[in-house]
């Protein structure tokens, strides 16, 4: 590549993010799902085992919203063609007529979907979780992470649409010696997702938000992620804002004499991946815990571990874990502001996964199938008052 080419290259970038700063301004505000006379929820499962488990929660979602189903105040519509193989035939990471059925959807409960990386047999498509996140703008990846007899009750917000990842297709290899990379930060990205965690905070009670960068370091970028956020903060008082390097974090959230003081976190995009998949191990692993997708417009749910194509190789793929889709679930059930049955659901899969354990997942057939651990939950939850 010449030095020519990748300046044009570089100054279409630019262009491209410039233009997507003037549409974030032009946004309208958050929408109110109880003005609507009929809430669609897409239910795309994926590849792998995301079909699999995907179902398994849609069977609960159904149990839990009987009567709203029964009255048509809520329709589950069936999205397919989100399968690696459809993805590479379309060359895109979402196949266009994917795109425009998810776009009649209100929220999306989404299985795993597989993206390819050096050495599969799949051309180097984009990931379709980054893409969907881009196309329907869901700018805050909200994960939370609960263990009360650690006392560990974390709740993460995760930049969803710009840092390392808004841009990963993007990079370029200027020389055979040379490949550049880029992270992008905005001043309304930032203040949107600092303001949607302060929020969270504030209505929840609680009283510590901590900001997670290495402005160190990456000054540029980080540095204003850090400044934006912390004036934010202002704008809550009641609320201790402090700041902490990734680095550091990480050991501290293993310190059992110190993770206990972290409440709310506010992350770029590349920090908040790695930190939540940490942060869920300590309650059991990815496959115990779920992920939102926040926007204005639209709203996904998935789990936060991958479509485990071996499993379906192997032929063990009825075996798969549905928990991290169920736990997606309660927050979706959160959500759309039926509040009460996602308690319910989230009592049941404490009392399944955690205290009872009359059946447990191994993802072989050691333990129990994707569809006897649902029957499981919800038996439990008809004993949930």
């Amino acid at each position: 590549m010449k030095l020519s080419e990748a300046s044009e290259r570089f100054l279409k970038v630019v262009e491209e993010q410039l233009a997507r700063v003037e549409a974030i301004k032009a946004q309208g505000d958050f929408i109110d799902y109880e003005s609507l006379p009929q809430l669609v929820v897409g239910v795309c499962g994926g590849d792998g085992i995301g079909p699999i488990i995907t179902a398994e929660a849609e069977r609960v979602l159904r149990f839990l919203l009987n009567e709203e189903v029964d009255a048509g105040k809520i329709v589950f519509k069936e999205i397919d063609g989100l399968t690696i193989e459809n993805r590479v035939k379309a060359g895109k990471a979402i196949p266009d007529d994917v795109l425009e059925e998810l776009k009649q959807c209100h929220v999306i409960l989404k299985g795993p979907t597989t993206t390819p990386r050096k050495g599969d047999p799949w051309p180097n498509i984009e990931s379709a979780n980054v893409a969907m996140r881009k196309e329907l703008d869901l700018f805050a990846n909200v994960r939370p992470v609960k263990i009360p007899e650690q006392g560990i009750d974390w709740t993460f917000y995760r930049e969803n649409t710009e840092g390392a990842y808004t841009l990963g297709s993007k990079g370029m290899h200027v020389t055979d010696d040379l490949a550049i990379d880029f992270t992008v930060t905005t001043t309304q990205g930032t203040e949107r997702i600092a303001r949607l965690a302060y929020e969270f905070a504030r209505k929840n009670n609680k009283g510590r938000v901590s900001i997670i960068t290495k402005a160190n370091v990456v000054k540029t970028t980080d540095g204003k992620f850090l400044e934006i956020c912390q004036n934010i903060g202002k704008e809550y008082p009641e609320i201790v804002t402090d700041d902490w390097y990734i680095d550091i974090l990480t050991a501290k959230l293993v310190d059992q004499k110190r993770r206990q003081d972290f409440k709310v976190l506010i992350l770029p995009n590349l920090y908040g991946d790695i930190v939540t998949d940490e942060a869920a191990e300590f309650q059991g692993g990815v496959g115990t815990a779920g992920s939102a997708n926040i926007g204005k417009r639209y709203a996904m749910f998935e789990a936060i571990h991958g479509s485990a194509p071996r499993m379906i190789t192997e032929g063990r793929g009825k075996y798969a874990d549905p928990c991290s889709m169920l736990r997606a679930s309660v927050m979706l059930l959160q959500h759309i502001g039926k509040i009460d049955k996602a308690a319910k659901l989230e009592k049941a899969l404490d009392k399944c996964m955690f205290e009872e354990k009359k059946l447990t997942i191994t993802g072989r057939d050691t333990g129990c199938t994707c569809e006897e651990f649902g029957n499981y939950v919800m038996d439990t939850l008809k004993t949930i008052r």
